[in-house]
């Protein structure tokens, strides 16, 4: 043997080999199917490459909270139905999965506040800004500016992420976005920071109804949230045609990933020995599917599902330190369709032909049985500039309750219901929020925490993206951040 030979052997002896990227994990789980397991999935297999078995396991269909109705042949968004023109991700995969796409449009809306219509809009705009302009001054443009400018924070992520940064706690992911400035939003509501801010009290209530509309709840949410819907009121917003949730199955294909259908009942931690003899921890995975109970092991464990209500009910087996339960409610919303001619005698119009408004907000009045009421066009079918025909058309109602045959009154007449059911579409929102529910263990994470500060398709891609280099440099031995290289545990959420 050659003198080179001899010293490479010394070496090898001396040194014990570094893992490599081929030295992945075979097996991992992605608990949900919905846009955050599916684009973790997506962003797993980049990560770890073709080598890796993927599980996606899934109760139900393909896409969780993004879902549709069918009615009379045609389908309809019920989950998650407009996406912001400055939601990057959503962008990519569109792109990237080749899904046609089409502009959102919204009829003219008004607010009703249980006896009259405090606001309704005009189908000339420069009759709206007058509106606006005599209601509330120049409140209207600088809320632009002042939801803009957390929206450019919000866009850091581009950077962080490209540079593959990857982050082991939400509140240092939103730090490193925001600052301290996000630390404050998520600790007051939405109203306080708006009167913080130098909105006038009449002009924060005007927006009320459109946080109504996409979270249930008023102006005690948080104020990130808060922005965040208000960022939806903008114009610009777009949909997939068929329905946003073929985002989630295209993501799926894409990662090549084994969609199992079953419930997961039990998550427990098992110690195996290697051919050499180390020891390795794996993962049980217990499920229910059609044929029964049946379950499977795994390197690694990715938990994209709410925690904590009725949408994941995972028990954690034999863990050291347990895994600390998430006792933080969802929201109920129930989405009901409804093919017929609205009684506008019930908002105070004697003639229907007088009536003009295709999407009716409300304000909190417990008299009220709905949050909100629109006209709508099969999913991402919607022409621009195209008007939905309102004396007999498929309007979506928001409520907190499922419709009972008397409040289907609201309509004079109509062809068919569908929906009705409940869903817990997402967390119940209130300041303070000193901790998000996040993951610091190597080999298990829960996706989910970061909704806790905002739910919204690209947070959930974002928390996805995050994952994934975050699951990479800790199997491989490298800290999650550079500039953050420890892992804190949140006190009383983390898993």
């Amino acid at each position: 043997m050659s003198g080179l030979g001899r010293l490479l052997l010394l070496l090898a002896a001396l040194c014990p080999p570094a893992r490599s990227l081929r030295d992945g994990p075979s097996k991992i789980a992605v608990v949900g199917g919905g846009i955050g397991g599916s684009a973790a999935a997506y962003f797993l297999r980049q990560k770890f490459g073709p080598g890796v078995r993927l599980h996606v396991l899934e109760k139900g269909v393909l896409g969780g909270r993004l879902h549709t109705l069918d009615m009379e042949g045609a389908t309809y968004e019920a989950g998650g139905s407009v996406i912001h023109p400055l939601n990057l991700h959503m962008k990519h995969f569109v792109k990237e999965l080749g899904l046609p796409v089409a502009s959102v449009q919204g009829g003219l809306a008004g607010v009703y506040n249980g006896e009259e219509f405090v606001f309704e809009e005009s189908s000339w705009s420069f009759i709206n800004l007058l509106k606006l302009l005599w209601h509330y001054g120049l409140n209207s443009l600088r809320m632009s500016m002042w939801v803009e400018d957390i929206l450019d924070k919000f866009m850091r992520w581009v950077g962080v992420q490209m540079h593959d940064y990857a982050f082991s706690s939400n509140e240092r992911l939103l730090h490193a976005l925001g600052g301290d400035d996000f630390t404050r939003l998520l600790n007051q509501t939405i109203d306080e920071a708006m009167q913080k801010a130098g909105f006038s009290q009449k002009f924060t209530m005007r927006w009320f109804p459109v946080m109504r509309v996409d979270y249930g709840q008023g102006v005690t949410i948080n104020a990130f949230v808060g922005a965040v819907s208000l960022a939806g009121a903008q114009s610009g917003l777009w949909s997939v045609k068929g329905g946003n949730k073929l985002v989630c199955s295209g993501l799926i294909y894409s990662s090549k990933a084994e969609v199992i259908p079953g419930t997961v009942v039990s998550i427990e931690p098992k110690t195996r020995t290697r051919r050499g003899g180390d020891p390795v921890q794996l993962y049980e995975v217990t499920y229910n599917t059609s044929s029964g109970l049946t379950g499977d092991t795994y390197d690694m464990v990715l938990i994209a599902a709410p925690l904590g209500c009725k949408l994941a009910n995972i028990t954690f087996r034999n863990f050291h330190p347990p895994i600390p339960e998430f006792p933080n409610p969802y929201h109920q919303t129930v989405t009901t369709l409804v093919h017929g001619r609205l009684n506008t005698s019930f908002f105070g119009y004697s003639d229907p032909q007088a009536f003009h408004l295709g999407a009716i907000f409300t304000t909190d009045n417990p008299k009220l049985f709905i949050n909100s009421l629109s006209a709508v066009s099969p999913a991402g079918d919607a022409a621009p500039g195209e008007k939905l025909p309102l004396q007999s058309a498929v309007w979506k109602v928001f409520s907190k309750e499922e419709l009972t045959k008397e409040q289907l009154m609201l309509f004079s007449s109509y062809d068919s219901v569908e929906g009705g059911s409940r869903g817990w579409a997402y967390p119940q929102y209130s300041p303070p929020r000193s901790s998000l529910p996040s993951s610091c263990t190597s080999k298990l994470y829960y996706l989910n925490g970061l909704e806790r500060a905002a739910s919204a398709m690209e947070i959930s891609a974002i928390a996805a993206r995050n994952a994934a280099p975050a699951r990479l440099h800790r199997w491989h031995g490298h800290s999650a951040a550079s500039t953050r290289r420890t892992c804190t545990r949140s006190s009383k959420r983390s898993s």
